[in-house]
């Protein structure tokens, strides 16, 4: 068997087949293209690559984890960069924290399904698979709820991408592209109403962090008596003026892995698409992902006093120390969420979300991100050097 080095997606082939012997590859025409879906680690697309056996791996897979062989009572962090999840995880409908705990760290624990449990493979073939699960959780209001999940992976082509995004292959670029198309059913005999509680689909990509990396997040502009406050940016307390930018109508993001922060857009505020850029690798990362400006998206803060009804559509995350200096990866997330799953019995809510990873030299990428984002690769490396903003910039 060919060795591979650390880094490249043939080596984290190799070291996951150890770890399931049941994954499933799913691989463009031209063979380069490849990502790899598990359904023993909860139909995660663990990482993917679009220059081949040899070339880079593209998610954050947690060795250390991995090789630890403990389960974890909160979560077990394999890592992955497309996991299926539910929200909230936290406030009055939380999933995560048993009615009447404390809201805290000790009390959190992700649902075994989404965390340790195997799912059904339902079908299969070159480029897709379809993968099934039947989940029962109880919330933070004491409510058991019952729901199935369909999750479809489907390998995207190169041109199908390109014109999908309205962009032009000129092959000065290696692209892998993927969907994941998301559905849960309510198989309550009871509707999900507010006072039932309710849940929503939650998806979750990890990415590997870099010293120069950059999280890119486009918003939509507006007063905030129309559209709300442009960011969310305190989950873990106020992210560092030369940490988080505005210029225009982009949010930036350092995703280097050296310090905890997160932020979040509201259903109105986002334009479903998100981005993050490494130089050094020479990798530009698109998401996109359905946004209703009109649905009520859930609080996942751990706070049950807040408003359930009142949260974002989409998040990013940049890894680093926690308070006891211990760390989970390091990695960064971009993450989006579903409305709120108000089902009646049988009824279902679907969230689609869409990877896009191109690798390839400035001249060629910055197109692209001129084209989907509105600013160039060199006003993104710019964004470091201007004068901090503050936080009033970003919404009160």
């Amino acid at each position: 068997m060919e060795e591979y080095k650390k880094g490249t997606f043939g080596y984290d082939l190799q070291y996951l087949t150890r770890k399931d012997d049941g994954l499933i590859v799913l691989t463009g025409e031209e063979g380069k293209q490849q990502i790899i879906v598990s359904p023993k680690y909860q139909s995660k697309v663990f990482t993917s690559t679009a220059t081949g056996l040899s070339g880079n791996s593209l998610g954050f897979i947690n060795y250390k984890f991995f090789d630890a062989g403990v389960i974890d009572k909160h979560m077990n962090g394999y890592g992955g960069e497309n996991r299926f999840w539910l929200g909230p995880e936290g406030g009055m409908y939380s999933v995560y924290f048993e009615s009447g705990k404390e809201q805290i760290f000790d009390n959190w624990h992700t649902p075994k399904p989404i965390d340790i449990e195997p799912w059904d493979i339902v079908s299969s073939d070159r480029q897709n698979v379809v993968l099934k699960k039947e989940i029962q959780v109880e919330n933070y209001l004491g409510t058991v709820m019952k729901l199935n999940v369909d999750r479809k992976i489907g390998l995207i082509e190169t041109n199908e991408a390109c014109r999908m995004l309205g962009l032009e292959n000129n092959s000065g670029f290696d692209l892998v592209a993927y969907t994941t198309d998301n559905v849960i059913t309510n198989l309550n005999d009871f509707e999900w109403t507010k006072e039932t509680g309710t849940i929503c689909i939650w998806v979750l990509d990890m990415f590997n962090p870099a010293p120069r990396a950059v999280t890119i997040v486009p918003f939509n502009e507006g007063g905030e008596t129309e559209l709300g406050k442009i960011v969310t940016s305190d989950y873990f307390g106020e992210i560092p003026a030369d940490r988080l930018k505005m210029k225009g109508n982009n949010i930036f993001l350092k995703t280097d892995g050296l310090y905890r922060s997160k932020l979040g857009l509201n259903g109105k505020r986002t334009n479903g698409i998100a981005a993050n850029y490494d130089p050094d690798s020479k990798r530009l990362t698109i998401t996109t992902f359905e946004v209703d400006k009109d649905a009520v998206y859930l609080n996942q803060e751990w706070n049950p006093e807040k408003n359930p009804l009142i949260g974002d559509a989409m998040n990013a995350y940049n890894d680093g120390p926690l308070a006891d200096g211990s760390m989970m990866g390091p990695f960064l997330e971009l993450e989006s969420v579903s409305p709120a799953a108000f089902l009646k019995p049988r009824d279902s809510l679907g969230h689609k979300h869409t990877v896009y990873h191109f690798i390839g030299e400035e001249a060629d990428l910055s197109p692209i991100t001129k084209k989907l984002l509105g600013v160039s690769i060199d006003e993104i490396h710019k964004w470091r050097h201007e004068s901090a903003y503050s936080q009033s910039h970003l919404g009160s």
